[in-house]
């Protein structure tokens, strides 16, 4: 990057000491952002003399933040006639250039990023060459270290090795498959689809390795959850956990403590074989209340006419509703 010399920065911006966005009236913001664009493509001197021209470094700064603060707490306006001005003011500052000089190479920091790639590459192999019984630390790690990585948005980037992390702890020390189920569910996405199945697939590889007598003591909160997910309108969330009947472990499981799990999951699995849009839904919705009706005959019956009781009993309380709505001498007057 050429430096350019103070005396020409100076002369350049002041005559461009401009007003905040607060202190302009709307129809003028757009104006004043171009202006402040223009004010950021002045070029200061920080190599041979950075103690020169603080005053209007300073301003170039407060303008550059200004302008982030604006576009943060204000919707569409980046206007078409603001966009030539943000290319011309990245392709004036020539960052690509700058990063590129050995000036700007931070060789101290290369050892520590490269052994802390090390360090993140092999946690898994540490895990698994845990002792048996588990430290209290190692416990530690895993509850307060490990498991709250799954607030992360950018949890995609890590997840696979988070989750073989997580299996690899319940495969030496079942007990904590209770704390690791209900840390799950404590972080479970209400928004976000795509990291709802990376949840739902990482359950699944929990499931296969947990012992029955644990199963039990998480089944009621954990079904609970999957009847929210076979609910979704995301037809790749209700996919994905209805893709559970397909694993013969978790159906053995299932298939121990039906009396429990099917009350929890019927009305779910019923409202969406009738409502849901997805064809592809509809056959998985099937495929598991069959499977539920070859466990458990009497049990199945009886959850399909409370459901039809329920579904009777809400139809009529709507009736009931509009009859009275329809005898409203107000709403007759409508």
């Amino acid at each position: 990057m050429k430096a350019v010399s103070s005396s020409q920065a100076v002369a350049s911006c002041q005559t461009s000491l401009l007003p905040s966005f607060n202190n302009v009236a709307p129809a003028e913001q757009e104006k004043l952002f171009i202006q402040k664009l223009r004010q950021c493509c002045v070029l200061f001197d920080f190599l041979s003399d950075p103690l020169s021209d603080l005053k209007w470094k300073e301003v170039k700064r407060a303008a550059l933040s200004e302008m982030v603060e604006y576009i943060t707490h204000n919707r569409n306006v980046i206007t078409e006639p603001i966009y030539p001005e943000v290319v011309h003011m990245v392709s004036r500052i020539s960052v690509e250039r700058l990063c590129s000089t050995s000036c700007f190479v931070f060789l101290g920091f290369f050892a520590f990023i490269r052994v802390l790639n090390v360090f993140y590459g092999g946690f898994f192999h540490i895990i698994n060459g845990f002792a048996l019984p588990l430290k209290e630390e190692h416990k530690i790690f895993l509850l307060k270290v490990l498991l709250p990585l799954h607030k992360v948005k950018s949890l995609s980037v890590y997840h696979p090795q988070l989750a073989y992390c997580v299996v690899q702890f319940l495969e030496k020390d079942s007990t904590l498959t209770e704390p690791v189920v209900m840390a799950l569910l404590k972080y479970w996405p209400k928004t976000h689809s795509p990291k709802e199945v990376m949840f739902l697939n990482e359950l699944e590889e929990i499931l296969d390795v947990i012992e029955p007598s644990e199963f039990v003591k998480v089944q009621e909160p954990l079904f609970r959850q999957l009847a929210k997910c076979v609910s979704s309108p995301h037809f790749q969330v209700a996919e994905r956990a209805l893709y559970y009947w397909n694993n013969e472990y978790i159906m053995s499981l299932i298939s121990d403590n039906a009396a429990k799990i099917l009350p929890i999951m019927f009305p779910a699995l019923y409202r969406n074989s009738k409502t849901h849009w997805n064809k592809t839904i509809h056959g998985l919705i099937y495929n598991a209340l069959k499977l539920f009706m070859e466990m458990n005959q009497k049990l199945f019956d009886d959850c399909t006419q409370q459901e039809k009781a329920k579904s009777k009993e809400r139809e009529e309380a709507w009736l009931k509703i509009e009859n009275l709505a329809k005898s409203n001498p107000q709403v007759s007057s409508m």
